[in-house]
């Protein structure tokens, strides 16, 4: 009965009170109660669901958790048995005559339908522990951990106490990207395994390079010369070297060209990313005499 609308099941709305959720309740278990339906398709289904609905909603603490993390969720976090824990509906049934007071859902016990092994018969299977809830740790990284890979020790807070841990970034652990810590979340609250600790990823802004996923971006500054005539400039890397790229004579201002392969290592791949540099051709705002004069020129030839 996962993934169910409690809310729809029962006819009443997000905001409905204690009251109106019970007496919702009580209306629909006399009408779909196998002792009463009288052999009706789908009462013994409909009664089930009714009942699952009404033992969470009218727990605060479970409507609390079924309203915050959703259904689907809420079904990892509570089994069956989580479910019907507690829940005394035998108060409601006795009106009806069915069962009298004190009489339980409970797993190991009776079935208001004369069968045994759960709360309902012959619904025998058991969900898995409840598991903790995961952390995030958000670890900012430089765009030059992010290229060779790194080593960090991070303090997080573990069960009540500070813990230190040395985690190895990978290289390619680009924003958004996760490390898995099994274990280190959150405790369970019923007897379930820990969350998870998740490690991740936000790369910090860089003097020289941007980075879109796995490709970088720079810009280099040259002459209106060099954009003419053509030139060779060097490009650093976050490696700490330089590679060699050729500007070719007529480069415009904001011509963008690609290196190929020299970007970010991408996360468990042997591929790269790759890098742009963009051309921004400096134009001088202010021409000395000699400099007006070989334009001037330049302008009489057409140019």
């Amino acid at each position: 009965m996962s993934q169910q609308d409690y809310y729809k099941i029962l006819g009443v709305s997000k905001n409905a009170t204690d009251s109106e959720i019970k007496k919702a309740y009580r209306k629909l278990a006399m009408k779909y109660h196998p002792d009463h339906s009288k052999g009706e398709k789908n009462a013994e289904d409909m009664f089930k669901k009714v009942s699952e609905a009404y033992a969470v909603l009218s727990d605060k603490e479970k409507r609390k958790q079924y309203d915050t993390f959703g259904s689907a969720d809420f079904h990892q976090r509570y089994s069956q048995e989580d479910i019907f824990r507690n829940a005394d509906l035998g108060d409601i049934l006795k009106e009806f005559g069915f069962g009298g007071k004190g009489m339980r859902f409970s797993f190991g016990g009776g079935s208001p339908f004369g069968g045994g092994g759960g709360p309902f018969g012959g619904y025998q299977r058991r969900q898995a522990p409840v598991k903790g809830s995961d952390l995030v740790y958000e670890l900012p990284l430089t765009l030059q951990e992010v290229a060779s890979g790194t080593s960090k020790t991070v303090s997080f807070q573990h069960q009540g106490r500070s813990e230190n841990i040395t985690v190895k970034i990978p290289p390619g652990m680009i924003t958004g990207k996760k490390l898995r810590l099994a274990g280190k979340g959150e405790p369970s609250g019923y007897g379930g395994p820990a969350g998870d600790l998740f490690i991740q990823s936000q790369v910090s802004a860089d003097p020289t390079f941007t980075n879109e996923e796995y490709d970088l971006h720079t810009t280099i500054t040259i002459r209106l010369s060099e954009s003419l005539l053509g030139t060779q400039v060097g490009i650093p890397t976050l490696e700490g070297k330089e590679l060699s790229l050729k500007i070719p004579p007529g480069t415009r201002h904001k011509t963008r060209m690609r290196l190929a392969g020299h970007g970010l290592p991408k996360m468990k791949s042997q591929s790269r990313g790759d890098l742009y540099v963009t051309v921004s051709v400096d134009t001088p705002k202010k021409l000395t005499s000699e400099q007006k004069k070989i334009v001037q020129k330049l302008a009489a030839t057409g140019m």
